[in-house]
């Protein structure tokens, strides 16, 4: 069985968004490349960590990650990347309200889970199968796993940038070990992998 981890780029002061998301601004209003500049004008650089992102054969995300619909699902969303996301895979996505799965080009699926972290965490290890799960996020869904236990591996990628305010990695989760198991400093981030110390 593989492990369950979370990839997050996070800012120097913790955040993983900016404040006020919407369809405009999906990871707040906060400078461009701010947290994920690294991915993009230092790949090269960062090609490990980048791959290592989707290096699952399932992936769970809040519906804040998924799009900026809130409630009942009132419009044909079918999320922020595109005819092909870039999961492919089954992608588990947890909201409030039930919704039938959309198939995307690519192989990737979103199926919707009203039933919590633990379902949709055990619907994703059996879709990933002896593959790893990931923990996509947002930070609100990242808290939920560290609270919960649910997490093997959180992968930092920390971003010279303060943003003030947005959506805070760590908030609410109950004081944990972590060991580090790596730290390597790269163009335009720091990359940090932590497992939590379990009894």
């Amino acid at each position: 069985m593989g492990v369950v981890y979370s990839d997050i780029a996070v800012s120097a002061d913790g955040f993983a968004a900016g404040p006020r998301q919407s369809e405009q601004t999906p990871m707040g209003e906060i400078a461009e490349g701010a947290l994920h500049a690294w991915m993009f004008e230092a790949y090269e650089d960062n090609k490990a960590e980048v791959d290592g992102i989707l290096d699952s054969g399932a992936t769970v995300m809040g519906r804040n990650m998924f799009g900026p619909v809130r409630g009942e699902w009132d419009r044909d969303w079918r999320g922020w990347w595109g005819d092909e996301p870039p999961y492919h895979g089954p992608v588990f996505v947890l909201t409030h309200f039930a919704h039938e799965p959309i198939e995307m080009a690519g192989g990737t699926t979103f199926h919707f889970v009203t039933e919590g972290i633990e379902v949709a965490l055990e619907r994703a290890r059996a879709a990933a199968g002896e593959h790893n799960v990931s923990v996509a996020g947002g930070a609100s869904t990242v808290n939920q796993f560290l609270a919960a236990g649910l997490l093997d591996e959180l992968r930092l990628h920390v971003t010279a940038s303060i943003l003030g305010s947005g959506e805070r990695l760590f908030e609410g989760v109950p004081p944990q070990s972590l060991e580090r198991v790596s730290v390597r400093a790269a163009s335009l981030v720091t990359h940090v992998t932590y497992r939590p110390v379990r009894d």
